[in-house]
């Protein structure tokens, strides 16, 4: 999953070198999450996601060591307990992504789950209290219709589990949306250190209770599967630290692709017509309604 992460230093703004760090972070980000449908398809997910966890919790306690001052000044803050809940909400929605892999496979997860820039657009009004226009209601409207087709409630028996992938779209937008509303007090760096210890710390007090037996082969997957979290995270904060955010995140659509790619290829899963034709629109919407706001905040 690509979690968009500011950089900590000053931006260059780089576009083209920007383009290429998040494209490279969008093929990591489906490679990591065809390990993942791969090993929670054989092993438990909070077994899973808590082990990637240990390795995530690892890097950002470099990152913050190496830092000015060190973890003591990294990882102060005035609101402690929504860190936390970031970093909680966080796991969660991975836990519910990875389930969702295992149930619906790459290709249908992910086209649900690339409407959450609309439902970060639409959350933003109530929870944050900014202006959302109705160019940009009728951007999420439209989303939402493309969620609907891909989903497709009104034919035959509607199976439940076609809804999990949405739901982590939500969680995961109000994740965003709570990151922001952070960032009004603390760093980047302070937030990605309790994003990884809280969620960390969340995760293996649920997670150990539900330890399997891994074989060896699995464990090269597992090792693979948290260098690769790392490194998506590590190439978003240097694309961000590159370029501005709107010139680069129209690009992490590029995730969709890949996905789909692995999808079919490994997984044999089946791009159905319902599917790409939702997924167009949402993005499309999505598109749009990134476009908009890079317009409005330059004027």
């Amino acid at each position: 999953m690509s979690k968009p992460m500011a950089g900590t230093t000053p931006q260059s703004n780089n576009v083209p070198m920007g383009i290429l760090l998040m494209i490279g972070a969008t093929i990591v980000f489906a490679l990591q999450d065809g390990i993942s449908r791969h090993l929670a398809g054989t092993y438990n997910t909070y077994m899973v996601v808590m082990v990637r966890y240990w390795f995530f919790a690892a890097f950002v306690l470099f990152l913050a060591m190496r830092a000015p001052g060190g973890i003591r000044s990294v990882a102060r803050t005035s609101q402690l307990g929504l860190q936390i809940f970031r970093g909680v909400l966080l796991v969660a929605e991975i836990c519910v992504a990875v389930y969702g892999f295992t149930l619906l496979g790459l290709v249908e997860s992910q086209a649900v789950f690339i409407c959450y820039p609309l439902l970060v657009a639409a959350l933003s009004g109530p929870v944050l209290g900014e202006s959302v226009g109705w160019r940009r209601w009728a951007a999420i409207g439209v989303g939402l219709i493309g969620v609907l087709i891909i989903l497709q409630p009104g034919v035959g028996v509607f199976d439940p589990a076609a809804l999990i992938p949405f739901a982590s779209a939500l969680m995961f937008a109000v994740y965003g949306l709570v990151t922001r509303y952070a960032a009004r007090r603390d760093s980047t760096a302070t937030s990605f250190f309790w994003t990884g210890i809280a969620g960390m710390v969340f995760m293996t007090s649920i997670g150990i209770w539900f330890w399997e037996p891994m074989s060896q082969n699995d464990w090269l997957w597992m090792a693979l599967l948290c260098v690769s979290g790392v490194t998506g995270h590590w190439l978003l904060i240097k694309c961000y630290e590159m370029a501005e955010a709107s010139a680069v995140q129209p690009f992490a659509y590029f995730h969709l692709i890949w996905a789909a790619i692995l999808g079919v290829s490994i997984f044999g899963e089946v791009i159905r017509l319902n599917v790409a034709t939702g997924a167009a629109i949402i993005i499309a919407a999505g598109l749009f309604t990134l476009w908009r706001e890079s317009r409005k905040a330059r004027t």
